[in-house]
């Protein structure tokens, strides 16, 4: 064999490629045209990747496939009559992302998607160049408050890319993230404690405060020492408030929660200032069958029985009403247990201290 022959021989070495569709090979970016991304991958010609193999509608190709990098790319069609290869940058990366996918899904796995369209029924998810689905049912939020390009936490429900069944779950993260916040908070909450919160819902009983995990019912009657009609008259969904733990049930999971607790008691200052058979002016807040509850000092009711709202009316030639101030009389009051009561006129107290004085002398 002659130097030539030798010769000839190395150079067919060179093109003893075997490459077939469906191959994984790697090639080095050297240009680009018209059509898309010229590789060479060691084969009689320069393959090509089209533009659509190579990045999405919106992305430049040479930022994707940049010129001298070496990468990975999948042979999608087999040379033509010129020896040329068509290859995929996109199905390479989504081949690799399909297999975190599996992954992910295998452990239970939070993933980050981004949402690529709104549809009916539903938002769809790019998650590494691989669309998916998340139905209504399992969005954390509705559809008309979630934009295109807003990022989803995720779990993956279905994962079958032949059957093009890609479902993930957004609700299914924050449900799981709730249990493990309420686990976290019921662990460390107990009575006494003060804590912050934010009012998430508003009822005609009470609110409702995120604890950060777990939401505390804020009752009616713990928003202040004054009478509220409605806990609007004081909060707003969003409102940042200070609350004391008074009550945890472990077993229920439910946490209570006061307001009203945080201010000073005004029983204490009232007991100090107010006696029985003063008089005192005060300012009627409701008005019932039984009678009309009047505050006779800041935060402290007291209670004007019917017959004695009826004899007031008859005095005043006028029919009470909230927010009527009344001069009326303190007939007994017992700070230990919160309650006045009162009396239209202004009451004869030595009777009650002449009894008082002979059980007195009958225990004795």
């Amino acid at each position: 064999m002659t130097s030539k022959d030798l010769d000839f021989e190395e150079l067919l070495k060179q093109y003893d490629y075997k490459f077939q569709k469906g191959d994984l090979i790697k090639g080095i970016v050297c240009g680009y045209d018209s059509q898309g991304v010229m590789v060479d991958i060691g084969a009689k010609t320069i393959a090509l990747v089209p533009s659509r193999e190579a990045a999405d509608k919106d992305e430049n190709v040479e930022k994707i496939l940049i010129k001298g990098q070496e990468y990975e790319f999948l042979i999608i069609h087999e040379e033509d009559e010129d020896g040329k290869f068509l290859l995929s940058y996109k199905k390479v990366n989504q081949a690799y992302a399909l297999k975190e996918l599996e992954k992910a899904k295998s452990e239970e796995q939070t993933i980050l998607g981004t949402v690529a369209g709104i549809v009916k029924g539903g938002v769809l998810v790019d998650i590494s160049g691989i669309r998916g689905f998340v139905p209504s049912s399992q969005l954390r939020t509705k559809e008309t408050e979630i934009e295109v390009g807003t990022k989803l936490e995720l779990k993956i429900l279905t994962l079958d890319m032949q059957q093009n069944n890609f479902i993930l779950s957004n609700k299914k993260v924050y449900d799981e993230s709730v249990v493990e916040a309420r686990k976290n908070v019921f662990s460390q909450i107990e009575p006494g404690q003060i804590v912050k919160g934010d009012v998430v819902r508003i009822t005609d009983f009470g609110a409702f405060i995120d604890l950060g995990g777990i939401d505390g019912l804020l009752p009616l009657s713990q928003l202040s020492w004054r009478w509220i009609d409605h806990p609007t008259d004081i909060l707003h969904v969003g409102d940042k408030i200070d609350v004391e733990v008074i009550a945890v049930d472990h077993d229920k999971q439910r946490v209570s929660l006061s307001l009203k607790n945080l201010e000073p008691d005004p029983w204490l200052e009232a007991e100090k200032q107010i006696k029985e058979g003063d008089m005192v002016e005060g300012t009627i807040t409701r008005i019932k069958h039984f009678g009309a509850f009047v505050e006779v000092f800041p935060g402290v009711e007291a209670l004007l029985p019917h017959t004695e709202v009826i004899e007031l009316q008859n005095e005043k030639q006028t029919i009470l009403q909230v927010g009527d101030k009344v001069n009326t009389y303190i007939l007994k009051f017992n700070p230990t247990d919160k309650r006045i009561s009162l009396t239209a006129k202004e009451p004869d107290l030595s009777a009650d201290t002449t009894q008082a004085s002979a059980d007195e002398e009958k225990t004795e």
